[in-house]
């Protein structure tokens, strides 16, 4: 009696059920997965969130489709780009269910990055649509194979999706990928989709990553949000930006309108609040900066991590004389370390270990130095 769009197992993995029962049992977890900048000790401060909230204008209620004025205005000036091409989202999940809407029908495909976050597959299947795949390849750092993105394009291709940079591998696109990039999708009638919630987190010394918001080739859409820029993945406000030839840009605004008109998802309070917390970004990011940074060399003091540009992640090979799967098992079963197998992310090979680069520093060095006793030896391959 329900939809087919729903049709996925819920049935818990080996490491869930193992983590459930450790938390039950009142076991203490090093947990070196952490996602939220507030769980690790990384925020503005009570005052900062909670005072903007309180602003009058929330009384009113004002159905702005692409969302209020002076809201765009906050978030243009943060971005450099114009406010007129810019529609706010209650998350930037919301922003990928709306241009899935605005660019496909169902039973097309969109292409997505591989490894990269998992959540693309059920999104897509929530809007009826499919997704082809394509790698990303690693030889002494990250790099996007865009002939093989261009052999698994088909007629049904609406769109192909990156992350910028990526999440977990921390690789950015780099000028000449995006170029290639633009001009295949500009072939092929496809838009470009852009994920850059992790854009201002760069780890590369001296690298100056390049937005997909400055493409013109091809239509782009750029998303960002405040739960990465913030840390506030609690106050529910993303945005699209979109690029590209006027004649394809409008059309597409007009019919963005058309579906966040229907909706009118986002939040008053949080719209108005947002203006505030945008101009504390700079001491937020300070803040985070220094916890990844210093996590990094810390990091390194143990094993030496597969290249990454930035982001909040780190991918770690580990010996593989065991299953992804079995060593995270072993590891939180004898050593209660809690790492993320390489396999969520769709990694095509074994075996890699995520950690976060936000996890506080105490407890990222106690866990590591459980993972460098291993199962009586280190669980990190050795350096390549």
């Amino acid at each position: 009696m329900f939809s087919s769009r729903l049709s996925w197992s819920a049935t818990p993995n080996a490491v869930s059920r193992l983590l459930e029962a450790k938390r039950a049992a009142g076991q203490s977890i090093l947990d070196l997965t952490e996602s939220n900048p507030v769980k690790a000790g990384i925020a503005l401060t009570d005052e900062e969130i909670l005072t903007p909230l309180s602003d009058a204008g929330s009384l009113r209620y004002e159905p702005a489709p692409y969302g209020l004025e002076a809201t765009r205005h906050a978030v243009a000036e943060h971005l450099g780009g114009p406010p007129e091409r810019l529609v706010l989202t209650a998350s930037t999940s919301e922003a990928y269910s709306y241009l899935f809407k605005l660019l496909a029908d169902a039973g097309e495909t969109i292409l997505v990055p591989q490894p990269s976050y998992p959540l693309f597959e059920y999104l897509a299947h929530l809007e009826c649509l499919n997704i082809q795949p394509y790698p990303l390849r690693y030889h002494e750092g990250w790099w996007l194979d865009t002939r093989e993105l261009a052999r698994r394009i088909t007629r049904q291709s609406r769109a192909v999706v990156v992350v910028n940079p990526n999440n977990p591998t921390g690789s950015y696109v780099k000028q000449e990928e995006l170029e290639r990039l633009a001009r295949l999708c500009a072939a092929h009638q496809l838009a470009l989709i852009s994920d850059e919630v992790f854009f201002p987190y760069v780890l590369a010394p001296g690298l100056s990553p390049v937005s997909t918001s400055q493409v013109q080739a091809c239509l782009t859409f750029t998303l960002g949000g405040l739960s990465k820029l913030l840390g506030l993945p609690q106050m529910k406000l993303g945005w699209i930006q979109v690029s590209g030839p006027e004649l394809l840009v409008q059309p597409a605004l007009a019919r963005l309108e058309l579906i966040a008109d229907s909706y009118l998802s986002l939040s008053a309070p949080v719209q108005h609040a947002a203006v505030s917390w945008i101009r504390r970004q700079p001491a937020f990011r300070r803040s985070l900066m220094d916890r990844l940074t210093q996590n990094l060399l810390l990091l390194k003091q143990f094993a030496e991590p597969l290249l990454l540009e930035g982001g909040w992640y780190a991918t770690i090979r580990l010996r593989g004389d065991r299953s992804e799967e079995d060593w995270t098992t072993y590891l939180l079963e004898r050593h209660n370390v809690l790492v993320q197998p390489g396999y969520f992310y769709d990694f095509a090979e074994e075996a890699f270990a995520i950690v976060s680069l936000l996890t506080p520093p105490p407890q990222l060095a106690e866990g590591l130095a459980r993972l460098s006793q291993g199962d009586g030896a280190s669980a990190f391959a050795r350096s390549r």
